[in-house]
């Protein structure tokens, strides 16, 4: 079999798999959020925590639930790693620097993953699964959460009510992820994927000296890393690493998880907001997307000129043999058009356009099909925008679902938008601009540039890979990274959530003749035109700097 057509193949029956999930896990959200029951379970936690999950909240009070409990999550998690040294179950690694331990604390919460260390040299197994894999469960519940409240803003009217984040928060954990990751981490197990708690141990010899691994809770971690598009590897080699992917099979699985909830998400829409035509204009705006760079990521990685890559069947370099040109596409595309980050071969090692394609796949607002809640309220951000476009085009007052959108919905969308390239742009202006930054490129010239801009990029939009040739353990970026990542993850929530309440207070508006039809493809043209020129016009400057300087030198 060919490369191509095994790549062609794996792409079929990824797109069958998740067609078959999308309407049962779909529905199933849509019960979980909308039920007025809670689990013996879930009252325990109430009852544990304080809260009352029956009480409505307005957006203000819904923010300040995320922040709060987000900002718990980063103090706990910084001083777990603090006290990693005098805590049982260490495996001997001290503790974690303060720039570095603040580094990952803001990573983890902001549901980025950003990694500045090696996971089987730094971490022992309480931080890991007491710290690490708690945050990825419950940051994929909290995106998920607002991603909830947004939908409520368009199904609701006349209340500024969005529900309650606490119990948000607790049935996406209890009733969707802990489920869903329970069932994966068995097969991943059956797999090849290894679940233990054993120390370090030696596995041989290497190139004269002796070769050491640890254990750990690796298939339980790995499953909620990919469900929850957190992307945390627990080996520095991440999702390349054998203990963690082992076979094509496991591959493909984990790229079925990445896009599980963010695709299913789309039909919870649809029926929450009492349209499921809604729900799929959305979708088939993402898939149109996602399987556009699909076939762009191939293109570039097999039909590269070179007689080195001829004869590899294409560009192999930095990419796993046991996974080929295509599975590594596939996946490449798939994290980085979700804000997942997880990676299963080198990105700095793909051609110019091939690095140039992930960079894009996260400049766009990682919203085909995006993260686990954030994938779906940054598209319906942009089909506002695409919405007012289509008003000032016609001379009429955009609406969509019945809403109007104004003056203050548009100005809460503009700054959702505007947020994350400032803080990428910014940034990466910074440390070229800097003499200490740079001593932290691997290479010079435009991949140098790209190395620093693709760690800005994914670190402010919340993703967490890396082109890897950027030694990003350094005060400059273990600090300038985690504020990135803290502030592309929460300030655009805030204007979801605002908008969201604006939404929500408003009287619909019936449908007349003039009424643009949303659930239509003319829409999802529009949307998809919207997404790709914005982002364009945003970074082709730094893009033309970086990866397509490189791509076409």
């Amino acid at each position: 079999m060919s490369p191509v057509l095994a790549g062609v193949l794996q792409l079929l029956a990824l797109t069958a798999a998740l067609a078959l999930a999308h309407v049962p896990l779909g529905n199933h959200m849509a019960r979980v959020y909308s039920s007025p029951r809670h689990l013996r379970v879930e009252k325990w936690i109430y009852k544990g925590i304080g809260a009352d999950p029956d009480t409505e909240m307005r957006w203000p009070a819904y923010l300040r639930g995320v922040l709060a409990f987000s900002l718990a999550g980063v103090l706990f998690l910084y001083l777990l790693q603090r006290l990693q040294g005098v805590l049982p179950g260490s495996l001997g690694f001290a503790s974690i620097d303060p720039d570095q331990a603040f580094n990952t604390a803001a990573s983890f919460v902001a549901n980025t993953n950003w990694q500045s260390y090696y996971g089987e040299q730094a971490m022992g197994h309480v931080v890991q699964t007491a710290g690490l894999a708690v945050q990825n469960f419950v940051s994929a519940a909290v995106g998920i959460a607002v991603a909830v409240a947004l939908v409520r803003g368009f199904a609701r009217s006349r209340t500024g009510e969005l529900g309650n984040f606490w119990a948000d928060l607790v049935r996406g954990v209890v009733r969707v992820l802990v489920p869903i990751a329970a069932v994966g981490a068995v097969i991943l197990v059956a797999c090849g994927v290894i679940q233990n708690f054993s120390g370090i141990h030696e596995v041989g010899q290497f190139m004269g000296g002796t070769q050491e691994w640890n254990g750990g809770a690796v298939a339980s971690q790995e499953v909620i890393k990919e469900l929850g598009t957190n992307g945390g590897g627990y080996f520095n080699a991440n999702s390349a690493h054998p203990f963690e992917n082992p076979t094509p099979f496991t591959n493909l699985f984990e790229i079925f998880l990445i896009l599980l909830i963010p695709v299913a998400l789309t039909r919870t829409f649809g029926i929450m907001t009492g349209s499921v035509r809604q729900g799929y204009a959305i979708l088939g705006t993402m898939a149109a997307i996602w399987a556009g760079f699909v076939a762009l990521m191939m293109w570039t990685e097999f039909a590269h000129h070179g007689p080195a890559l001829q004869a590899a069947g294409g560009a192999m370099e930095g990419k796993e043999l046991r996974f080929g040109i295509g599975g590594s596409s596939l996946f490449a595309v798939t994290t980085t058009l979700t804000s997942t980050g997880a990676v299963d071969s080198f990105h700095s090692s793909y051609t110019g356009l091939g690095g140039g394609i992930t960079m894009l796949g996260m400049m766009l607002g990682e919203i085909a099909p995006g993260g686990v809640g954030s994938g779906l309220y940054g598209m319906l951000v942009m089909a506002v925008v695409a919405v007012f476009i289509a008003g000032l085009m016609v001379g009429r007052t955009p609406e969509y679902l019945g809403k109007k959108i104004g003056t203050r919905e548009i100005k809460f969308a503009a700054c959702y938008i505007l947020i994350t390239p400032a803080l990428v742009l910014v940034f990466t202006a910074a440390a070229m601009a800097l003499p200490t930054p740079g001593d932290s490129m691997t290479n010079s010239g435009a991949h140098g540039f790209s190395e620093i801009l693709y760690a800005y990029t994914s670190a402010s939009n919340n993703n967490g890979s890396a082109f890897a040739g950027l030694n990003a353990d350094t005060q400059w970026f273990n600090s300038t990274l985690g504020l990135a990542m803290l502030l592309g993850r929460f300030v655009p929530m805030v204007f979801v959530l605002a908008l969201a309440g604006s939404l929500a207070r408003q009287q619909p508006v019936p449908a007349t003749a003039g009424t643009l039809r949303t659930e239509k493809p003319l829409f999802a043209g529009l949307l998809a035109g919207a997404v790709l020129i914005i982002t364009g016009l945003t970074y082709f400057p730094a893009l033309a700097l970086g990866p397509l300087a490189e791509g076409l030198a």
